[in-house]
């Protein structure tokens, strides 16, 4: 088995565990709209998300010199749009409750960044303040894809598909995405391809918004991704490693 399926595996046990646990009632969440949020109009910069994460079966450990709320605070004063919080315990060291507080901390949309595979998770993410929850189209069939983009929405939460490639694009417009991210890390091997994102991002139509997932970790890397289509590009590990991400943060929204 590979770490995708190690993560599968331990997400199924954990379904079981939340599916045998109360509903927790939905937060109310922020008066506006993710989508308006992330959409990049004609000539204006790139939209930065910015992510809290302990740990990454690719990155090992990472800065917790901030607490949750430290960060999203220093993400969003930073230039942040939102921020991206992992929710997965086993690979990412992260929680529900890191999200939750994370949400109360900031005037911003925030995203749950798990596995997901059945509505309970989407149950705690709404319970959390989430905005967004993160639907990964390689881990779904299409009438699972279909049926978690509908729950999403019932949850008032927007669903952001993340695809690989041009067939996953097609699997996940199908299915009625609006919010289309592409990761530019293949999810099996771990490595990055920004080539392949690019022009997967391309592909994404217009009236569509399209997020760059994975891989920035220079300003450079920035200023690439926003030359293209992206509408917004999600900062992860190269943020997380710095106990005081406020200086790469500066430098990476100066180049959008």
């Amino acid at each position: 088995m590979g770490l995708l399926d190690d993560i599968v595996a331990a997400k199924r046990r954990e379904i079981e565990r939340l599916r045998a646990a109360p509903t927790p009632p939905a937060r109310a969440r922020l008066g506006v709209d993710p989508m308006d949020v992330l959409r990049r109009p004609d000539g204006e910069p790139l939209r930065l998300i910015a992510e809290i994460k302990r740990r990454s079966p690719s990155a090992g450990a990472l800065s917790t010199a901030l607490s949750v709320v430290e960060r999203a605070r220093a993400y969003v004063a930073g230039g942040a749009v939102a921020v991206s919080v992992l929710t997965d315990g086993e690979f990412f060291g992260g929680s529900y409750d890191d999200l939750s507080v994370a949400s109360a901390a900031v005037h911003a949309p925030t995203l749950c960044k798990d596995f997901v595979l059945d509505e309970a998770q989407l149950d705690h993410a709404a319970a959390a303040g989430a905005s967004l929850a993160l639907l990964i189209v390689r881990l779904l069939d299409d009438a699972a894809l279909a049926r978690l983009i509908t729950a999403a929405r019932a949850r008032s939460l927007a669903p952001l598909v993340e695809v690989t490639d041009e067939a996953e694009l097609e699997r996940a417009l199908s299915a009625g995405a609006r919010l289309v991210g592409v990761n530019a890390r293949d999810l099996d091997t771990l490595a990055i391809d920004p080539d392949r994102a690019r022009r997967v991002l391309d592909q994404v139509p217009r009236g569509r918004v399209a997020v760059h997932l994975s891989g920035l970790s220079t300003p450079e890397h920035v200023r690439a991704v926003a030359a293209g289509r992206a509408d917004a590009a999600l900062a992860g590990e190269a943020l997380m490693r710095a106990d005081d991400p406020g200086p790469l943060l500066a430098r990476f929204v100066g180049a959008c």
